[in-house]
């Protein structure tokens, strides 16, 4: 007999006698606002509707894992495959509640204790409702425990921030809630008895990705990458091989690496699955596979065995990992926009055969066409795509030398030679829409004179550079306000020529902008920038001369 109970329950009735855990090995909480607030708009259409009608949520799959006792009433612990979002969500609703409901009175005491006593099982506040995954800074455990919380803003991961600004939705909505006049009683009963769910408890985990495929099929909103995995382990659970328990272990544990990583920032699961799949095609193709046929050549290649399955995971956690590390190093903002451009670097990571001073030395050949052909020749995303994904798939299945690499990246980049790239900077608008690679250019500027004084480049003002938008540190030495004192509007090409620009340390910009360029000198010297040293000594008289040979000067330099 197939062991599945599927259920129409209310949200009251999911609840009762069961604790929820999510597995290290699904995806760490990832709702934006967007997904928040149409759950918010479904709860107000509810309440709006006044007729004690129900309202369908979702579909909730879990995985019974063996029974907890607290005191003498039995809970079944919940394993939840799919629905961990919208549970997440709803259970920090409660917490804003709880938090906010009146206790002095009898009735908003009682439903207060009453939350308490859902959220958390026990009296040492150690048992709790939901235990979440890869929560290593306690957010979500400590909220539920003790209603406090960070601020979003001091959030180091993506899954951090996207928690602790649901956290802070909630509690917007609550107090939004209260503000229209409406009861906090009236809200958690609404939540209680009117929002319901269709709960498929499952006690054979071979099930599970059985119903998750059904499910996805007919329509569910469940996401390429995360369809990749159910896909699998079901491969792995239909296997017929003694081993059965050690890989499944084994596959857990890299899923379980995985999503520890797509979990540090935004879109890395879906372009790791493309690049992934993209790099393990027959040939090189003219652009990276969509997602689904990304999820339909993996499933694919690991049919045959388990061991294929365990191939292809591995094969994921190692395009995950190459792919979150270029990204992070946001120097290459103005470098890595382009996902051809990505793909090919991340295929140079991928090479555990060529030492960090071969990867080093392509990896700054690829640097300096790519930002010549997007930067400084502003060519847009559909352009050399071939090119790029042809070099890409050959450094992976190909295993080129490191200097064939490099004679192929200088190939790409033949067709814009730095002379004529040089020259599309001059006399030009390098403000707006360039911010990114303004920065990135005069970064490269800093490298250079910091060899040319003989120094170590290390700069933390750079760090504080790059962790602030564009806006916040781009610097015109004449200021824009300038012209409008006297009563001029130039064209935008003088304004924001690149020999009126500079980099500064975030926000002293908007210090200075009053400021003569001549009264600028010493702030830009304390700064400890070299750039912005040179600059200084360049103030004294500024004028459109000035600006020109300034420019011509950072010119000649990038020729």
């Amino acid at each position: 007999m197939i062991d599945i109970q599927p259920q129409h329950v209310t949200l009251d009735q999911l609840f009762y006698g069961r604790l929820f855990r999510i597995p290290q090995y699904q995806r760490t909480y990832s709702w934006r606002r967007k997904e928040r607030q149409d759950l918010f708009e479904d709860i107000q259409r509810t309440w709006a509707a006044r007729k004690e009608r129900s309202h369908f949520m979702a579909t909730v799959v879990g995985l019974r894992r063996g029974k907890r006792t607290i005191l003498t009433k039995e809970h079944q612990v919940i394993e939840v495959v799919d629905g961990q979002q919208r549970i997440t969500t709803l259970i920090l609703l409660f917490k804003a509640i709880a938090k906010a409901i009146d206790r002095s009175d009898p009735v908003g005491g009682g439903i207060g204790k009453e939350l308490d006593d859902t959220l958390v099982k026990d009296d040492k506040a150690t048992l709790l409702l939901l235990q979440t995954n890869h929560d290593i800074s306690h957010y979500f455990a400590d909220y539920l425990r003790t209603g406090n919380h960070s601020s979003s803003e001091s959030a180091e991961t993506l899954a951090d921030r996207e928690l602790l600004s649901a956290i802070e939705g909630c509690e917007r909505f609550v107090a939004d809630w209260q503000g229209n006049g409406n009861s906090l009683e009236g809200l958690v009963s609404l939540l209680k008895n009117r929002l319901t769910f269709v709960f498929h408890e499952i006690g054979d985990e071979a099930l599970v990705y059985t119903v998750f495929e059904v499910l996805n099929s007919r329509g569910l909103a469940v996401s390429w990458f995360d369809r990749l995995k159910s896909t699998l382990m079901a491969l792995v659970f239909e296997a017929e091989t003694g081993n059965k328990n050690e890989i499944i272990d084994e596959v857990h544990q890299l899923w379980t690496d995985i999503y520890r990583c797509v979990g540090l920032r935004l879109g890395l699961s879906t372009e790791s699955l493309r690049f992934a799949a993209t790099l393990r095609t027959s040939y090189p193709h003219s652009r990276p596979l969509a997602e689904d046929e990304a999820v339909n050549l993996l499933r694919d290649q690991s049919k045959d065995e388990p061991a294929k399955v365990i191939e292809t995971t591995k094969w994921l956690k190692a395009v995950t990992e190459a792919v979150d590390r270029l990204v992070a190093d946001r120097r290459r903002n103005a470098v890595t926009q382009i996902a051809q451009a990505r793909m090919m670097a991340t295929a140079v990571y991928l090479r555990s055969d060529f030492t960090e001073d071969e990867k080093a030395k392509i990896l700054r050949r690829w640097e300096n066409v790519t930002f010549r052909i997007y930067g400084m020749f502003r060519k847009d995303a559909r352009t050399a795509v071939g090119d790029y994904l042809r070099l890409a798939w050959r450094i992976v299945n190909g295993k080129p030398s490191a200097d064939n690499i490099l004679e192929g990246l200088s190939r790409i980049g033949a067709g814009y030679p730095i002379a004529k790239a040089v020259e599309s900077l001059r006399e030009t608008d390098c403000y707006i829409g360039w911010g990114e690679e303004l920065r990135y250019f005069f970064h490269r500027y800093e490298e250079h004179l910091a060899r040319k004084a003989g120094q170590n480049f290390n700069n933390e003002q750079w760090n504080r550079i790059w962790e602030s938008s564009a806006a916040d540190s781009i610097e015109h030495i004449r200021p824009q306000s300038w012209w409008a004192s006297i009563g001029f509007e130039p064209d935008p090409n003088e304004v924001h020529r690149l020999g009126n620009l500079l980099i500064l340390p975030p926000r002293l910009n908007s210090k200075l902008k009053d400021k003569s360029p001549g009264g600028k000198a010493d702030d830009y010297r304390n700064t400890g920038l070299l750039l912005a040293r040179e600059a200084a000594d360049r103030l004294s008289g500024w004028d459109f001369d000035a600006t020109k040979e300034r420019e011509n000067a950072l010119l000649e330099w990038a020729d």
